[in-house]
């Protein structure tokens, strides 16, 4: 059976080295090409857009594929809203592969908020330090609380970097554990963290160094799924899932 896995986590690779060699799987991996190094497994792999919901869809019907596994970032909101389009098009079962979410714990202060821009008003009534770990491409609404002092840590560069006048910036690769945390937080004097709720044990680090110093989280919570498509938590669930519509099995489709 061919599968198309569009990857970009960590989640995806392990799904992938699940199917390298499987009887009855096929995988191929889709990335969208934004990281300079991605991880990588031995499936064959595409990077690139697929030209929006027609041109994936497209793409399924003429490649023959039989399941697609959304296991893009939990923040790929557009890439998994045309998944789903374009899967219903082409008539081909999708599953997502997301970790689950990261849950407040005795001793956190977290301050929920729907999105980036929610991000930046928030700052406005906390600390001047402020430590942003939530990408390199969303960076523009800190513009708008132009008076703090950020330490912005990215994979690559930041693309475009935004107009700040005091900005700090660091590229680094997870994973990252809570002393390395806790001692970029005490080097940088960080008063605030901004993040994404991408869950995983591979940056929790941060969660835990924060809380140890009383420090609040703006955490930015994940935009929903489209309706309708079942979610995986792990890989081996996803394979299950992949491994039952292989075997016309009906527990697929939930």
């Amino acid at each position: 059976m061919q599968v198309l896995i569009l990857a970009g986590t960590t989640e995806a690779t392990a799904l992938a080295r699940l199917l390298e060699g499987h009887p009855r799987l096929d995988g191929t991996v889709s990335l969208a090409g934004r990281t300079a190094r991605p991880a990588r497994s031995n499936l064959p792999q595409r990077t690139g857009g697929f030209g929006g919901v027609a041109g994936l869809a497209d793409y399924l019907r003429t490649n023959r594929m039989e399941a697609v596994v959304d296991a893009t970032h939990p923040f790929a909101a557009r890439i998994s809203t045309n998944a789903a389009a374009a899967a219903r098009q082409a008539g081909v079962p999708l599953a997502a592969l997301e970790r689950p979410p990261w849950e407040p714990t005795a001793g956190d202060h977290w301050i929920p908020v729907a999105d980036l821009d929610a991000a930046a008003e928030a700052l406005h009534t906390l600390g001047h330090r402020v430590l942003v770990t939530t990408g390199r491409q969303e960076l523009a609404p800190y513009e708008r609380a132009p008076d703090k002092h950020y330490v912005i840590r990215t994979i690559d560069p930041p693309e475009p970097p935004p107009a700040l006048p005091d900005a700090a910036y660091i590229q680094d690769r997870g994973p990252f554990d809570r002393d390395a945390e806790a001692a970029l937080m005490d080097e940088h004097g960080i008063e605030v963290l901004v993040t994404k709720n991408s869950g995983g044990d591979a940056t929790r680090g941060k969660l835990d160094a924060a809380r140890e110093r009383g420090i609040p989280v703006i955490m930015v919570e994940r935009p929903a799924r489209p309706e309708g498509v079942p979610v995986h938590h792990d890989p081996a669930a996803a394979l299950q899932w992949l491994e039952d519509l292989a075997a016309g099995g009906h527990s697929a489709s939930s």
